[in-house]
């Protein structure tokens, strides 16, 4: 279960009948859309060529806590069936263990029950349930003025290079275009040689008010790696200069403090928006890094289990070769569920300390 006042919860396989999600905490007399909610869904398919060949239509069933249109303030549960379904190729191949992929520790895991299919519960099939979780969260975060962005930092070794938040928000892919046909290149290359490549996201959040969060088990930033580790393939998270902060000294990596505009802020934004686990009311800028994706058409070395000897093995089957077109609306959604989690968490103490004041 991911969060406090605001939770989700994940169910389903790969190739089982549906993937779905439980959603408990969100407010009433929020309006749903699911037009819209289908349009978010739409953007994980990502660029098409990169893509798995498995097309699923996506369609969110909504089973409950939702009436008239509107949340009624019950948990909220949301289906989407799986109808583009092989799963004999993983019936071939469920004593080789995939090199970089879940099937060996979740078989040790799992005592070998594990669903194997497709990835089963480790599947990225599942990040359908959290751009559902994420677009409830999005709702919330709107009618605070919150808004959330992410966007292709890197694939491989081609950078995009330092962009303000104004033109982040104005793409939607990448804003830096000169990299960014260099980025396709790249996953080209990738694909016409049965590999992969992996890079980083870029994700940041504006209008954040000042004050959510806290210390150690209430920290913003645990919070949020937390949740971004959740996501497949996810390798490294950092917020702000991240590590390059290390290099610094005191002297240049604090944000000294100015007003602007009647407003405390920071001249720089090194931190990445957050202090003390706390949100200082500056941009939060988080960087996810996003590893190759396992499955490749490339001969690779693992074991058979049942055997107990070395082994080679060659996947055929639907790939993607770069995942990370498709998982920037999964990190805008997971960073967007912490927020509003954290939002409401605040807002009830904002309440509180209302009280008896005229």
């Amino acid at each position: 279960m991911m969060g406090k006042m605001l939770r989700f919860s994940l169910f389903g396989e790969s190739h089982g009948k549906a993937v779905g999600v439980l959603v408990e905490g969100v407010p009433p007399g929020i309006k749903v859309d699911i037009g819209k909610m289908k349009a978010e869904l739409e953007r994980r398919r990502g660029i098409e060529r990169f893509s798995t060949k498995r097309k699923e239509k996506d369609e969110p069933v909504i089973l409950s806590g939702v009436f008239n249109g509107f949340t009624t303030g019950s948990p909220i549960a949301v289906i989407i069936e799986n109808r583009d379904v092989d799963s004999s190729y993983y019936e071939k191949i469920k004593n080789t263990p995939r090199p970089g992929h879940s099937d060996y520790t979740a078989g040790i895991r799992y005592f070998g029950f594990n669903d194997y299919r497709g990835g089963g519960f480790f599947s990225g099939r599942l990040t359908a349930g959290m751009m559902i979780a994420g677009y409830f969260a999005k709702e919330i975060l709107s009618k605070a003025g919150i808004g959330v962005r992410a966007y292709i930092k890197s694939i491989g070794k081609v950078k995009a290079k330092d962009l303000s938040v104004e033109e982040v928000f104005s793409s939607k892919l990448c804003p830096d275009e000169e990299a960014f046909q260099k980025m396709l290149e790249e996953m080209e290359r990738a694909r016409n040689e049965g590999d992969s490549v992996g890079g980083v996201v870029e994700v940041i959040a504006i209008n954040v008010p000042p004050g959510i969060g806290g210390p150690y088990d209430e920290d913003l930033e645990g919070d949020l790696a937390k949740a971004f580790f959740a996501i497949p393939a996810v390798k490294g998270v950092e917020f702000g200069l991240g590590f390059r902060i290390a290099e610094l000294r005191g002297s240049e990596a604090n944000d000294p403090f100015v007003i602007k505009d009647g407003k405390i802020m920071t001249k720089t934004n090194n931190c990445g928006g957050i202090l003390g686990g706390i949100s200082n009311g500056m941009p939060i800028v988080a960087r996810i890094a996003f590893k190759p994706v396992p499955s490749i058409y490339k001969p690779q070395k693992t074991v058979d289990i049942e055997r107990m000897e070395e082994t080679e093995i060659k996947l055929t089957g639907r790939f993607d070769s770069c995942i990370v077109p498709k998982a920037l609306p999964v990190v805008e959604a997971m960073m967007a569920f912490v927020l509003a989690d954290h939002l409401l968490r605040w807002l009830g103490w904002k309440g509180f300390m209302s009280l008896g004041k005229r």
